[in-house]
């Protein structure tokens, strides 16, 4: 794959989830995917059916939900993208904007994500969101 399909499908993958359609989020996924997060608030998860059950609760909780891709870096020995982002969502009546690097590995032969770690900012998150 060329870095911008592997580009391309990230941001693909990321503007999905401002549909609400967890079916379409989920379709971008291998069954083997692992969901990686570093944040404390964060809570990874193995394989695409685990991955698709949580996301209509996650999508909930987080009104409005967009990510902003900032920067994109591809690494094409391992198909790995790199994507900066703001996250925006409305959550207790107050507009939250989440910076963070969404670290994802897509299967070349697939064009699906194989591997996604999320680093961001949970206290940040909090103190926007009238959570702590």
């Amino acid at each position: 794959m060329t870095r911008d399909e592997l580009a391309t499908i990230c941001r693909n993958y990321l503007e999905s989830f401002a549909t609400g359609d967890a079916d379409l989020v989920a379709s971008f996924v291998a069954d083997g995917f692992i969901n990686e997060h570093t944040a404390a608030l964060g809570s990874g998860c193995e394989g695409k059916d685990e991955y698709r059950r949580r996301l209509p609760n996650f999508m909930a909780s987080m009104p409005g939900l967009r990510y902003e891709v900032e920067q994109q870096v591809v690494d094409l020995t391992t198909s790995t993208v790199a994507n900066a982002y703001t996250l925006h969502a409305h959550v207790n009546d107050r507009d939250c904007a989440v910076r963070g690097l969404l670290r994802i590995q897509i299967d070349p032969s697939t064009g699906l994500i194989i591997n996604r770690t999320d680093y961001w900012d949970s206290k940040v998150f909090l103190a926007q969101a009238g959570l702590e």
